[in-house]
């Protein structure tokens, strides 16, 4: 179930793990296909910093798997306001002084400045590999969730939903990582909200799921989609 990361924080619920049902761990086991099914989700990206956070408002195309969405800071200057675009190794970043609520439907056409996504150190590229790893063209094997370490801590509301709170296994490549990302599964096996930790910041990463409507995923210049 994706990448290794470091399990903080919770919701509420029981205050142990318990083992899967068959029920849940079915469920768990398609959350991330289903995301890969409706092809992309709107998505809110709050990411810790220790001098203040970001938040990102927008959209993962995750057939095309390919992010966009507007940047704010909160508790911080507007240095890093602005549009951003993201794939699995590669960040694009439109800096603005004034960034809207939404990011504009089409990317503008110039502006852009492109880096490495990088794999450590930065709390804002981990967040952005999580959310994109969030959805797969198959479901994982549901037996193999509990045998692996996947859990179930208890039960919650996400903007009125009746979900449960579950912890994924270990990873396919590290052992003893079960429990490293929460789930919160509705009973569909729709994922309203995935929390998880990043080296390099002291507070878990939330990302929430159809916070607003979800607008298509455009490239902007000089980016090119999984297809």
């Amino acid at each position: 179930m994706g990448a290794a990361f470091l399990l903080t924080g919770g919701g509420s619920g029981s205050s142990s793990p318990r083992a899967l049902t068959s029920d849940e761990a079915n469920r768990l086991a398609i959350t991330r296909f289903r995301n890969y099914e409706a092809h992309g989700r709107a998505v809110t990206i709050t990411v810790p910093g220790t001098a203040g956070g970001l938040v990102v408002t927008g959209s993962v195309d995750y057939r095309g798997k390919l992010g966009y969405g507007v940047v704010h800071g909160t508790g911080r200057d507007t240095s890093s306001d602005g549009l951003i675009e993201w794939t699995a190794t590669s960040v694009f970043v439109h800096p603005m002084a004034n960034a809207p609520a939404r990011a504009p439907a089409s990317p503008p056409s110039s502006g852009w400045y492109s880096r490495a996504l990088q794999s450590s150190g930065s709390s804002l590229d981990s967040s952005l590999a999580i959310a994109l790893g969030l959805g797969s063209d198959r479901p994982d094997n549901a037996e193999l969730l509990p045998q692996n370490g996947a859990a179930w801590w208890g039960r919650d509301q996400v903007d009125g939903h009746p979900v449960d709170v579950m912890t994924g296994p270990s990873s396919r490549d590290r052992s003893g990582t079960a429990g490293n990302v929460r789930y919160w599964v509705g009973s569909d096996g729709t994922m309203y909200r995935v929390r998880a930790s990043v080296g390099s910041a002291s507070q878990p990463v939330d990302i929430d799921f159809d916070t607003q409507k979800y607008v298509p995923v455009e490239p902007a210049p000089g980016v090119t989609p999984a297809r």
